[in-house]
């Protein structure tokens, strides 16, 4: 493995019991979940429809409470992760809740080598296109895993959103960081989780890459899938700077600046017949 990756992964393994136990509304909140929560949002459960009946992998899939979430709708679902910390967790949490998944230890891009069918649905969400060096490999490997007519869907951070200042101290829009990722990551270095702002870590040192939208779209598109829609969102899933505030709904919006600049986006995209 990639040293930078396998940084990452101790990062991902260590995450794994601080994001179990942590709270509602910015954290997971697993004791909600075993008590009928779902961990899904109301954007994807909207734009990927019924799932019912349906074969759904599921890339990138933490512990599964997004996962085990599917399959309280109806589909037939298989998580995959790197973490092996994340990967006993998901099964760990199926086996109490009595639940049919499958979830398998794997980084991404060696799929190919333990999976062989084909899915209705290949499915990844929220903070997963940062941690991949290589865009290409991987909507190969999402093209590999679909079957003739079935499709793609990704929700995420919209690239644009990364280039401003993001720190605890950011109190508006400052560009910090180029939009123009390369090929090079960029090496972070701090405490804190999206879900536990207050956290101490061991594994404090992550790597990620930054990648365009058009950089996005297109690697879809070479690897022979059809994009059906492009949508851009003015909220976040997650408090994404540190003045954003949530809503009802559960989103994220910057505080008194209006729909300024996207915070999410999806794409779906289909493998043709």
């Amino acid at each position: 493995m990639d040293p930078r990756m396998r940084t990452n992964r101790d990062h991902w393994d260590e995450l794994v019991g601080i994001h179990v136990k942590s709270r509602a509304p910015e954290g997971y909140d697993v004791e909600g979940f075993k008590q009928g929560r779902s961990a899904l949002q109301s954007v994807e459960i909207e734009e990927v429809g019924d799932v019912k009946g349906k074969s759904l992998l599921h890339l990138q899939c933490h512990f599964g409470l997004d996962t085990l979430s599917w399959a309280r709708l109806g589909a037939h679902v298989t998580g995959v992760d790197f973490s092996e910390r994340g990967i006993e967790q998901a099964r760990a949490l199926a086996a109490e809740l009595g639940m049919t998944a499958r979830f398998i230890l794997s980084s991404l891009y060696d799929l190919p080598q333990v999976l062989e069918e084909e899915f209705d649905i290949v499915f990844t969400s929220y903070g997963v296109v940062n941690w991949l060096p290589d865009l290409r490999a991987w909507a190969q490997i999402i093209a590999r895993f679909l079957r003739p007519g079935g499709f793609f869907y990704v929700i995420d951070a919209h690239p644009f959103a990364r280039v401003f200042y993001a720190e605890p101290d950011a109190t508006d829009l400052r560009v910090w960081l180029s939009y123009w990722g390369g090929t090079e990551p960029r090496r972070w270095e701090g405490d804190g989780s999206y879900a536990d702002k207050g956290a101490r870590l061991r594994n404090r040192v992550t790597f990620e890459w930054q990648h365009t939208l058009g950089e996005i779209v297109t690697s879809l598109t070479d690897a022979g899938l059809r994009i059906e829609f492009l949508h851009e969102f003015p909220f976040c899933a997650w408090e994404i700077f540190p003045f954003t505030v949530r809503g009802a709904d559960g989103y994220y919006r910057i505080r008194d600046g209006g729909d300024l600049i996207p915070l999410l986006f999806s794409v779906r995209a289909t493998k043709p017949r």
